[in-house]
């Protein structure tokens, strides 16, 4: 059946309405050609049900997400720019190649822990996630050669610390060549995370949980892991190790901990 997920404010008033019914959005979908590129940019579809839905590439920039249930649904190659995910259910979602630039996923989940299985984490693979600012529950993720630059995955902004989870949780995703030039990454928890071959050139790394992750291969010049847990992490090979503040390497090869 088709219908609209309810959500509430913490105020206790309900959300908007979505300002397009959602019978009507997924007729549109249907009936796409491919490579049409359905127009939905701007558009509110807060809190409908658009579990298994296949997106074909729509165009979604600045359109309003929140509390959207994506499970399972196909947004490969969609345009999410500067979009808002907040809330939105990402279990088993394809958000391969898609352009998340700017977009805001705070109290996004896919897998609810690392003890979840694999299938159930969404697939953001090669994604565009340049500026983004996320504050979500994202274990196990698939994010191999995703654009993380500059996006902002720490702790919530002075004033949001009620209305944001305290920690951002990439537990055990993979990270493999993915760039996180100049993200900001505190208190990330990334134990057991892939980045081996990562770009993490000027990351802000400060009190992340790297505890038995891979970051062999990885470019970590000017990075800096002040009080960084890094408990039998993986940094084989690591480059960029002499401009990296707050790590060096341990007596056992490819073993971490922080400097004194």
């Amino acid at each position: 059946m088709l219908c609209a997920i309810g959500f509430a404010t913490a105020a206790g008033k309900p959300l908007r309405a979505a300002d397009i019914p959602l019978r009507t959005l997924v007729e549109t979908l249907f009936k796409a050609t491919p490579g049409s590129r359905p127009d939905f940019a701007g558009r509110d579809l807060s809190g409908l049900d658009l579990s298994d839905l296949d997106f074909k590439g729509a165009n979604l920039a600045g359109a309003n997400l929140l509390g959207a249930n994506l499970t399972g649904a196909n947004l490969t190659g969609v345009n999410l720019a500067r979009s808002k995910l907040d809330r939105a259910k990402l279990t088993r979602t394809k958000l391969v190649n898609a352009d998340l630039s700017g977009a805001s996923l705070y109290h996004a989940f896919g897998s609810l822990s690392f003890a979840s299985a694999a299938g159930d984490a969404p697939d953001f693979s090669g994604a565009d996630l340049h500026g983004a600012r996320i504050m979500a529950r994202l274990p196990r993720a698939n994010m191999r050669g995703a654009n993380l630059a500059e996006a902002n995955l720490g702790p919530p902004d002075r004033g949001n610390e009620l209305k944001t989870p305290q920690q951002t949780d990439l537990s055990g995703a993979d990270l493999t060549g993915a760039r996180l030039s100049r993200a900001r990454l505190r208190r990330v928890n990334l134990s057991f995370a892939d980045l081996s071959n990562a770009d993490l050139t000027g990351a802000d790394l400060r009190g992340c949980d790297l505890s038995r992750a891979n970051l062999s291969g990885a470019d970590i010049a000017g990075a800096d892991f002040t009080d960084a847990h890094v408990y039998d992490a993986n940094l084989s090979g690591v480059r960029g190790l002499d401009s990296a503040i707050g790590l060096t390497i341990a007596n056992a090869p490819g073993r971490a901990r922080p400097s004194p």
